[in-house]
């Protein structure tokens, strides 16, 4: 008997998923959790399996379609099997309430006009690759981090992927053949340049979403303080140093003892590391600090469980690996769910000050801006050259009080500024 496969919910706040690519085609027989697509989701690349074993009969997306989860994907059965009642319930909307895929497969969305572009010379002229339907090269993250890391032109790359897709073998070749073509310089042009419509990935829209509804719903208010980073930095220099003779391959950075430092402050307030959950405070009972991380297309937060119990070496190398897999977008829903305070850290771009909107369902949010010297007013009253780091804490005032969200602070600022009390 015919069955209708229909979209998953592969993450705990997915609404609908981009169809990245099909690795099963029609005809092709498919085992009971074999993988047969990958699926764009608000937070990563992930991998879909079925629940079926039979033969492909038809595929109801295409490539690029965002798809809402409940939404038909494909019918698996029996070669040659007859599919109309199913077909027939596809069309009538049934099995699921959720609408038709955007760009469905039985109607291509129809291409915006555009202005027609000079034709290129043969010496710029580039082979044509597959691509979405909103024109983008069709590759794997991986392959695209690589080829941008590298300078490379993707577009110029032949994929030897399923449907030609440009996986990470083949810009590796690229980049020994030197078969890539660079991205050429930006030269200074005063042609008029039409506005475009730049189609909103999964995780744009889950991050449109979601802050809406905290910033609507969650009564913020903000402390901020001056820390006195000049023993940190010595102590973190004093640190890298040993790590580097030992040859341990581990950096502790600022961040990292950021983390550290506002685990143990959360154990000993554990009034910061609580939820809001309408007619309750959810106190958690362990230390779990989300950290921000910039990746293309949005911001993820992968959580250092425990962190409070590791090691700065351990959380420097537990961060960066994380980081990476959240570049990649391979992060699993485990390593970016269920922590109860986050860290969000612009130093590293220069920004001295700033706010930060909470990550629902946590209370708090940290935001560290530069380390950067500045003049200060020492002990004796004399003007020095000093050290700091401004941090915002923003709290849900549901959940937190002001008083709560300073003890918090005043911890914090004693573990940062008498940072041998990270390693005892």
């Amino acid at each position: 008997m015919a069955e209708l496969i229909t979209m998953l919910a592969l993450s705990p706040t997915m609404d609908e998923g981009t169809l990245v690519e099909w690795l099963k085609n029609e005809g092709d027989s498919v085992e009971e959790g074999e993988i047969i697509a990958e699926i764009e989701t608000d937070k990563a690349t992930m991998e879909m399996e079925s629940f079926h074993e039979g033969t492909v009969l038809k595929l109801l997306a295409q490539k690029g379609d965002a798809i809402p989860v409940g939404a038909p994907l494909a019918i698996i059965g029996e070669a040659g099997e007859d599919i109309s009642d199913v077909m027939a319930e596809v069309e009538n909307g049934g099995g699921s309430s959720a609408p038709a895929p955007t760009n469905g497969a039985s109607e291509p969305a129809t291409p915006a006009p555009v202005q027609a572009a000079p034709a290129p010379t043969p010496e710029a002229a580039a082979p044509s690759k597959p691509k979405r339907a909103d024109g983008r090269v069709v590759a794997s993250p991986v392959a695209k981090r690589i080829a941008s890391d590298n300078g490379l032109d993707i577009a110029q790359i032949d994929g030897s992927g399923p449907g030609g897709r440009i996986i990470k073998r083949d810009v590796e070749e690229a980049l020994k053949s030197g078969g890539a073509v660079a991205r050429p310089a930006f030269t200074q042009s005063f042609e008029s340049v039409a506005d475009q419509e730049i189609p909103l990935s999964q995780m744009r829209k889950t991050i449109a979403k979601r802050l809406t509804q905290v910033w609507n719903s969650t009564p913020h208010f903000y402390l901020t303080a001056n820390f006195d980073m000049g023993k940190a930095m010595s102590f973190r220099k004093q640190l890298n140093e040993q790590l580097a003779e030992a040859e341990a391959g581990v950096k502790v950075s600022v961040n990292d003892m950021i983390v550290k430092a506002s685990a143990m402050a959360m154990t000993r307030y554990p009034k910061i590391n609580v939820s809001f959950q309408g007619d309750h405070l959810l106190q958690h009972g362990e230390s779990h600090v989300g950290v921000a991380v910039a990746i293309d297309g949005g911001l993820i937060t992968p959580i250092v469980r425990n962190a409070d119990r590791k090691t700065l070496s351990q959380i420097s190398t537990e961060i960066r690996e994380l980081a990476g897999r959240a570049r990649d977008k391979k992060l699993k829903p485990e390593e970016y769910t269920g922590g109860g305070f986050s860290i969000s850290n612009l130093g590293m771009f220069g920004i001295d000050h700033f706010s930060a909107i909470i990550n629902p369902p946590e209370a708090a949010i940290l935001a560290c801006g530069a380390v950067q010297k500045e003049p200060v007013v020492d002990e004796n009253g004399e003007l020095a050259v000093g050290t700091r780091m401004k941090v915002t804490l923003s709290c849900d005032h549901r959940a937190v009080d002001g008083a709560v969200g300073a003890e918090f602070l005043i911890e914090l600022r004693r573990l940062l500024e008498n940072p041998f009390l990270l390693v005892v």
